[in-house]
């Protein structure tokens, strides 16, 4: 089932496709012990429909519209993905879509406003917590993570700095990785400063503040950052802060519970089952990864929300609702140094991505967890906005979604 509302125009936007990828558990944790389960052997149920309305006939004589619609087409395709939500917006643009099943058991249809797990996007939310606590005088840029909190890091490392961890310049070593063997570990409840001790038996990547290297180490310790500094848990901050703030009805951070509340979509991981390069594609099967316990990945990347929501958060966020205008430009500032891995120019700004599309400039996140690949991204005057969410069934892998790559591409500029 696919569906679509409003009115389609020539927009785009474009988002990184950086995710976090997850945390390769080794930490002596307690587990609930339960095991992950298989879906069973999948077929669709029909094949994707589409009826359009009067409106959205109108739209799709715009052969922009008709391109996003085949974008995201074809769902569930257990291969790629099994659904997609899409919402394009902005002063410019309105077109709402979805295709697919939201669960592939009862060949339920997503509707367009189903919760998933946003992943890294979620660095986006705790960055704007960080930075209204240094408006407020609570956290400063230049303040250390060794003033803050003593003894975290190892006593030979330099002194890290709040923005280096907002923009990926700290240096700090990480145990960040990501295998299929982590589904052994989906249950078990990690504490959130030993998770970020991890990595510590490492060297220093760099010097701080001379290099950008993109990882989950820097944004889990500003949520250890965040808790010291206001005596309250960091969830309950990105609730008051962001979320109420903002008038987002449908995002949360859920702590340790590894189950989405409400209605969503389902996540699913496809494992090989057979050996060898040649085997078919009936020699793999999906692993339905919905429930999952996020303290693995925390404050870099546990988020739960909606497209319709993420799309409200981009809009406050941009206008500067959320974060006070002077720290914003934080947000909005890449800085001027090599990135770690290929020497080439930084992109990433303190919790969002800058990217350069023809002669314009989009800023955005995107964020995976297994089973779910999505994305925000706009022009800083909210002329084009873009949001996504896709089911990617190997959503942790190497390369980027081929529907996420449609979808962008359909909505480029």
């Amino acid at each position: 089932m696919h569906r679509s509302t409003g009115r389609a125009v020539v927009i785009a936007a474009a988002v990184v496709a950086m995710s976090a990828g997850a945390v390769t558990p080794s930490l002596a944790a307690q587990s609930a012990g339960r095991a992950p389960g298989y879906a069973p052997g999948y077929a669709p149920a029909h094949a994707q429909k589409f009826a359009p309305s009067a409106a959205d006939a109108d739209a799709a004589a715009d052969a922009d519209a008709d391109a996003l619609r085949k974008a995201i087409a074809g769902l569930p395709d257990p291969a790629v993905a099994t659904a997609a939500q899409v919402r394009l917006g902005g002063r410019e643009a309105s077109w709402r879509g979805t295709s697919g099943e939201a669960d592939i058991r009862t060949h339920r249809a997503p509707e367009g406003d189903e919760r998933f797990r946003a992943g890294s996007i979620t660095k986006t939310f705790t960055a704007a917590v960080v930075l209204q606590l240094v408006h407020e005088g609570k956290l400063s840029l230049d303040g250390t993570v060794q003033q803050y909190l003593p003894g975290l890091l190892p006593a030979h490392y330099p002194d890290v700095r709040v923005r280096h961890l907002l923009n990926y310049t700290s240096g700090l070593p990480s145990a960040d990785g990501s295998t299929v063997s982590d589904f052994a570990h989906r249950f078990t409840s990690w504490d959130h400063r030993e998770l970020v001790r991890r990595g510590f038996g490492k060297p220093m990547e760099f010097t701080p503040g001379t290099r950008q290297h993109y990882s989950n180490v820097g944004y889990n310790v500003l949520g250890l950052l965040i808790e010291k500094v206001t005596g309250r848990s960091y969830e309950s901050q990105i609730r008051d802060r962001v979320v109420r703030r903002a008038g987002l009805t449908d995002t949360y951070s859920p702590g340790y519970d590894p189950t989405i509340r409400g209605r969503h979509t389902r996540g699913y991981q496809i494992v090989r089952t057979g050996s060898g390069p040649d085997a078919s594609a009936s020699a793999h099967r999906l692993v339905d990864v919905t429930e999952w316990n996020q303290s693995i990945t925390w404050a870099s990347g546990d988020l739960i929300t909606t497209a319709s929501d993420l799309e409200r958060f981009t809009s406050a966020l941009f206008r500067g609702r959320i974060v006070p205008k002077p720290e914003l430009r934080l947000m909005f500032t890449v800085p001027d140094v090599p990135s770690y891995e290929d020497g080439g120019k930084a992109s990433h700004s303190s919790g969002m991505s800058r990217m350069e599309i023809g002669d314009r400039v989009v800023w955005g996140k995107s964020g995976g967890r297994y089973g779910y690949v999505n994305g925000f991204g706009a022009t800083e005057d909210l002329s084009r906005t873009l949001v996504y969410s896709v089911n990617a069934t190997d959503a942790k892998g190497e390369g980027r979604n081929p529907v996420v790559d449609r979808i962008i591409a359909a909505a480029g500029f």
